[in-house]
């Protein structure tokens, strides 16, 4: 559906389906499973108040996030009328909807294409009560805007993949397939400074801010996590390891965990690789190559990670939405597999985790279907990005015309 009619309906699914979240997260429903919400009231409100103190909680080894997290920890301090908790749930509500308006305003932009904002409207209910109790949502909406931005502001795009790094890393992946020529160079340098800039401010401003390095470092192999599928069976066969609740996630640890976890890092490396010959090889970027470069980078480095999250489904529910605002995207199948995989991580966090945890049939279950569908969309997106962007014969020297034209392309399409 394209045009007001299809913006003017998802609009209304959108709005029911948030205050269907909200009361939620504020509990005037309350689903089965743990209690998602305490993140906020608990840690993220702990959080708050060392920040105020004047340090960031270096002491704290669940603190594993770059230092401009802090900003989002301290945001409902924007909201001095409500309690903390509520204050984080107006403030992530307002963040998807931010997202939702960048995505209908680039469709409309594209002839009223509203793919883009479906896969939004759809992917965050699939999440559940998840997609507002953690500060993803607030980082996915810089990304958003940050690609939505790249065709004709890549200094704008640059800064704020910058600004998302610093809140939580992945967003320099959005970086990856930025077009050819003064398009990189723009994008990639005004990255870079705005990050060495920003990272000198937090370091200066208060102690404590690159703490989180050594937190993330010395993390294993969550339950959730592709590598945790090894234990999960083996824990059939008499395997003697046990699940702790180690670094802020619930991991396993024992016999051969260390080697599964070096084997996880591994992985991610090879991703790093392919990506690394890719962008070498890369010559045709076109209107959606942006989007898609970066949507698959993401999926690439989810896949691998040694921690699979539930609220990481997030981010690759909000690159898929831009990748689906041009219509010349090939990630559609790719996108149906991740709202998919995002369905599927509800039932298995919250609401049937305990089955996760005791690694019971069910769980079992749902988690090799879980990241056996996200594997299949890894595959499918770079299999389809490769395809798309990298000649399949010998050409001869020199960049083709595709290349020279694709940022123009892309410019074109988001309007001038």
């Amino acid at each position: 559906m394209t045009g007001p009619t299809g913006t003017r309906f998802a609009l209304a699914v959108w709005a029911l389906t948030r205050v269907a979240l909200l009361l939620c997260v504020t509990k005037v429903f309350t689903l089965p499973g743990p209690d998602v919400t305490s993140d906020v009231s608990v840690i993220y409100h702990g959080w708050s108040e060392v920040l105020k103190s004047g340090t960031y909680p270096q002491h704290d080894i669940t603190w594993q996030y770059p230092p401009l997290a802090a900003l989002a920890v301290l945001s409902p301090g924007l909201l001095p009328f409500l309690d903390y908790a509520p204050a984080f749930f107006v403030l992530a509500f307002l963040c998807d909807g931010l997202v939702l308006g960048l995505l209908l305003y680039a469709g409309r932009r594209t002839g009223g294409w509203t793919a883009g904002a479906w896969v939004w409207v759809a992917g965050v209910p699939l999440l559940g009560t998840t997609a507002y109790a953690r500060y993803d949502v607030m980082v996915t909406a810089v990304a958003v805007a940050a690609l939505l931005a790249g065709a004709r502001h890549p200094r704008v795009m640059g800064v704020l993949a910058a600004v998302g790094a610093l809140l939580k890393v992945w967003p320099a992946l959005i970086l990856a397939g930025t077009a050819r020529g003064p398009h990189t160079r723009r994008a990639w340098t005004a990255a870079a400074v705005s990050a060495a800039v920003l990272l000198l401010v937090c370091t200066v401003a208060m102690p404590g801010a690159l703490a989180f390095l050594g937190f993330q470092r010395d993390r294993g192999t969550e339950v959730e996590s592709l590598g945790a599928l090894v234990f999960h069976v083996w824990r059939q066969f008499g395997w003697q390891g046990r699940v702790e609740l180690h670094y802020g996630s619930l991991e396993f640890l024992g016999p051969q965990v260390p080697l599964v976890s070096a084997l996880a890092l591994g992985l991610s490396v090879a991703a790093f690789g392919w990506l690394l010959v890719w962008r070498l090889r890369a010559r045709d970027f076109g209107v959606s190559t942006p989007a898609d470069a970066a949507f698959t980078a993401v999926l690439l480095f989810t896949t691998t990670s040694r921690v699979i999250s539930p609220q990481y489904m997030l981010w690759l529910v909000g690159l898929a939405a831009v990748c689906l605002v041009f219509r010349d995207s090939r990630m559609g199948l790719p996108a149906g597999l991740v709202l998919l995989a995002t369905g599927v991580t509800q039932l298995e966090f919250p609401l049937g985790f305990v089955h996760v945890v005791t690694s019971d049939a069910t769980g079992v279950m749902l988690m090799f279907l879980r990241n056996g569908l996200l594997v299949a969309a890894t595959l499918v997106a770079g299999r389809r990005l490769w395809r798309r962007t990298v000649p399949r014969g010998p050409r001869e020297g020199g960049r083709p015309p595709a290349a020279r034209s694709g940022a123009d392309r892309a410019a074109e399409a988001v309007g001038s």
